[in-house]
């Protein structure tokens, strides 16, 4: 009988190599999540048990449904990820990255290898965002030539999973195909779902250096959302609700393909070609909560909804290189690219639906409200890790990017359309890493640039009397990190740093009289850039193998105790606001509300 061998999972997070994939992580606060070793919920992708070994991770559950995972870290927003470069293998996932950086559409986590956080000083190498890269890395079959996998579950409120996929190498030839469907009646009443997500990957290797891949994702998901309750409803009773005709659906598809070559023993060069093609469909009654949705007794009907509807079609390509050079006695790596992309909007909102109570996206006259973005981005980025010594490395780095934002369009019909508005950005980004290593542990610091472009939403007014600053300037500030990380003796494994967050230029509203000469005829909503805050703490992951600390592990396996911990401190540094006083004569009231907490931040 041959040997058996009984690996243990250890359900800490992993940390990234120097360089992997062509990309350097040295000097870089990163965390690796290997799913199969994660006990969780990955059915529903139950995003608080998954980012749970991930100090600094804050999580938004909107509904129980896990169709969207709204993450933030370091007291940023969790919005939809939209703080963050969110990515499927590499490859944009968002409906903009820069215009429109909300993340509608995530893979199951039934179909995911592993998820990589890269924090503030992936800035550099992936996208200006405060808040780092998040990236989802699917499931591959690299050793057998068929294998087959299936997961299916039933649970409460009438969920029905389930997951099956297929994979292989023969040959030359790798593939894998998985298809996952899941719906459940929901927690709340009104609040079903059903959801379908696909996906097939296809690589055949060229020679021992080269090899080429296509992947393709097509997913969709249609939810019923419940509301229209009072606070006072709400109190009472937070699973009723009183609207049962709104709904909300995203198909998505994001296909790409992949090139890896080694051109010598140290120059190894990866293109990626992607493209996106979404939208976001909603349809529903959305009048006030204290209006019921009830048929008209004179018509015989329900009213007439609302059904807005956004289209993306993006496309881009991504070129990363490393090159191993000597210098002196030691091995350099330089990690430099080079990216273009496009992504095109078409938002149509208010338009006069039927008055039916199924998802029916259908008009009886056109969208009031037709706008188009276009965002078009070119980035140079470069990456130089010195090893002054075997032991210790300084690796600075520099990105610059090339942004043009478009709009057009039309607000309402009574106004018409409205000139087309042009900004043209280029942004140089710099940073700068360091780490010296201790055995298994290492100490390490990064501080890089960030910036975030004015979103679609800062472009165009809501209502027709609001205005928007025409100097109206991106957000910009940095990312810094000290920390010391790794394994000691086999059974400890820590991460405990500290972060400093600058986040310049928020963009909020100043309210202003029409006249300040005549101030019966109101105000507006001026749109600006109102504050600076700063977001600081502390990070920590400490994990203890109590079986392997006391040699124990082999007849009983793993008994992990670990702390995720994470302190943050946020808090506006400038924040101006205007009011108008109620009493005559109206004044305008300016404050400075610094030292205010900033909103999100946990506390």
């Amino acid at each position: 009988m041959k040997t058996v061998i009984i690996v243990t999972k250890q359900q800490s997070p992993e940390r990234m190599p120097e360089t992997k994939d062509n990309i350097l992580f040295s000097g870089k606060k990163n965390e690796v999540l290997k799913l199969s070793n994660i006990n969780g919920n990955l059915t529903n992708n139950n995003a608080r048990e998954i980012f749970a070994r991930i100090p600094g991770v804050t999580v938004w559950e909107n509904e129980g449904s896990g169709l969207q995972i709204n993450v933030g870290v370091r007291g940023l927003s969790p919005n939809r990820s939209w703080e963050l470069n969110t990515r499927q293998n590499g490859v944009d996932m968002s409906a903009d990255v820069f215009g429109y950086p909300e993340a509608y559409y995530n893979p199951p986590l039934e179909a995911v290898e592993t998820i990589q956080m890269v924090r503030g000083g992936a800035s550099l190498q992936f996208g200006p965002q405060f808040g780092g890269m998040l990236n989802y890395v699917l499931k591959r079959e690299t050793e057998k030539p068929f294998s087959f996998e299936t997961q299916n579950t039933v649970g409460s409120y009438g969920l029905v999973s389930t997951f099956n996929a297929l994979g292989g190498k023969y040959k030359k030839w790798s593939y894998y195909l998985y298809n996952h469907s899941r719906s459940a009646k929901g927690w709340r009443k009104n609040n079903r779902f059903e959801a379908r997500n696909t996906h097939a990957f296809l690589e055949y290797r060229i020679s021992e250096k080269t090899k080429i891949s296509a992947e393709y994702t097509n997913a969709n998901y249609e939810m019923q959302q419940p509301g229209g309750l009072t606070d006072n409803q709400f109190n009472a009773d937070s699973r009723q609700s009183h609207r049962t005709r709104n709904w909300f659906g995203v198909p998505w598809n994001i296909f790409s393909m992949n090139f890896d070559t080694k051109v010598n023993a140290n120059f190894d060069v990866n293109v990626k070609a992607f493209g996106l093609v979404g939208k976001r469909n909603s349809v529903g009654f959305t009048k006030a909560a204290n209006i019921e949705d009830a048929i008209d007794p004179l018509t015989d009907q329900y009213a007439n909804r609302r059904v807005d509807s956004d289209e993306y079609r993006n496309l881009g390509i991504e070129n990363r290189n490393i090159f191993r050079y000597q210098l002196g006695k030691t091995k350099q790596n330089l990690a430099f690219g080079v990216r273009v992309y496009q992504a095109k909007t078409k938002r149509f909102q208010n338009g006069n639906g039927t008055t039916a109570s199924d998802f029916d996206m259908n008009l009886l006259r056109k969208y009031e409200t037709e706008l188009q973005f276009t965002t078009k981005n070119i980035a140079l980025f470069a990456e130089n890790q010195f090893k002054l010594t075997e032991k210790f490395s300084i690796t600075p780095g520099v990105r610059f990017e090339h942004i043009n934002s478009t709009s057009n369009g039309r607000i309402n019909i009574v106004d018409g359309n409205f000139g087309e508005k042009n900004i043209v950005r280029n942004k140089p980004l710099l940073g700068l890493g360091l780490e010296y290593k201790l055995n298994k542990t290492n100490i390490y610091a990064n501080i890089s640039q960030a910036f975030r472009p004015v979103l679609f939403s800062d472009l165009t007014p809501p209502a027709t009397r609001d205005i928007i600053d025409p100097n109206l300037k991106d957000a910009r500030g940095y990312n810094a990190d000290l920390g010391y990380r790794g394994v000691y003796k086999g059974f400890l494994n820590f991460d405990v740093s500290v972060f400093y967050l600058s986040y310049n230029n928020r963009v909020g509203g100043l309210r202003q009289f029409i006249d300040n000469n005549a101030p019966n005829l109101g105000t507006y909503l001026f749109r600006t850039n109102l504050g600076e805050t700063r977001n600081k703490g502390i990070e920590s992951f400490v994990d203890i193998n109590i079986t392997k600390m006391a040699g124990i592990e082999q007849p009983y396996g793993n008994l992990d105790v670990f702390a995720s911990m994470s302190f943050i401190d946020s808090k506006y540094v400038d924040f101006k606001t205007r009011t108008v006083s109620e009493t005559e004569p109206n004044k305008i009231i300016t404050k400075n509300l610094a030292g205010n907490r900033v909103e999100n931040a946990p506390r």
